[in-house]
């Protein structure tokens, strides 16, 4: 038979073993991240009195991941086409990109931190390409690099093309924005939404006055869209929540910028 204070002893060990459960949920402050349709979370930056810190390189890890998901394709209205299962014979890869001949690169995937660089090495390597066929984009993990990658296609001149059967969403839509021409099949896909910070605030949280707005009708505007289409546009993807998709047709983006 249990004595009484041992009995009491086991109750104890229990109730802490509880307790312990639970801490690490309370003890760290964990931020989601929300670019596209898929989320990860890291501890919250902070300063340097004893604050939570980013790992980027675990962040890195979760891009690889989702990127490889089977579901992380799951906001595409339709299934791919059969010829866009692959993006066929490649010259090269650079991450997302298949280079195809000395002016063609196909894209498939979405944007992580190190798509900028992958972008630049290949432009290293292949200066000559000028038309960039959008296959299947779902969006980008790191929206800074999303904008950044965007004002890299403008700046070498780039035909940016949805081709039969294409799908692009969600921040993908503004690297094909980024053309210098803009071609689309009659069936391609835009998948628009509103952005989502680090807390899960979307964009009409802010007010209309702050400063995070001005980054995107600013992009807008260098990809030659007027000042009334940009604010439309950025309102027209912003009526959507971040968790859902509104999708566009070539003749819906024809009234925002001219088509080739």
């Amino acid at each position: 038979m249990i004595s009484p204070s041992a009995f009491l002893r086991t109750l104890i060990v229990a109730a802490l073993a509880s307790v312990l459960a639970f801490a690490p949920a309370q003890a760290q402050q964990l931020v989601t991240i929300t670019t596209t349709t898929v989320t990860w979370t890291y501890e919250d930056a902070g300063d340097e009195e004893g604050a939570d810190y980013i790992d980027e390189d675990m962040a890195l890890l979760d891009d690889e991941a989702l990127a490889e998901d089977a579901e992380f394709a799951a906001a595409r209205r339709y299934a791919p086409a059969a010829s866009l299962a692959t993006l066929g014979h490649a010259k090269a890869r650079f991450g997302p990109f298949a280079v195809i001949d000395g002016a063609t690169v196909r894209m498939a995937g979405d944007v992580t931190s190190a798509t900028p660089r992958q972008f630049a090495a290949m432009l290293a390597a292949f200066p000559g390409l000028r038309r960039l066929e959008m296959v299947d984009c779902p969006g980008s993990l790191d929206e800074d690099a999303n904008l950044i990658l965007a004002r890299a296609i403008r700046r070498q001149g780039m035909e940016t093309v949805v081709p039969a059967g294409g799908s692009i969403r969600s921040g993908a839509v503004e690297l094909w924005l980024a053309g210098v021409t803009r071609r689309a099949a009659p069936d391609a896909e835009f998948g628009v939404h509103s952005w989502a910070d680090e807390y899960g605030r979307e964009a009409n949280d802010y007010p209309a006055s702050d400063p995070v707005h001005a980054e995107y009708l600013a992009l807008y505007r260098e990809m030659g869209m007027d000042a009334a289409k940009a604010r439309a546009f950025y309102a027209l993807t912003n009526a959507t929540p971040f968790d859902d998709v509104r999708y566009l047709t070539r003749d819906d983006m024809a009234r925002f910028v001219a088509l080739n």
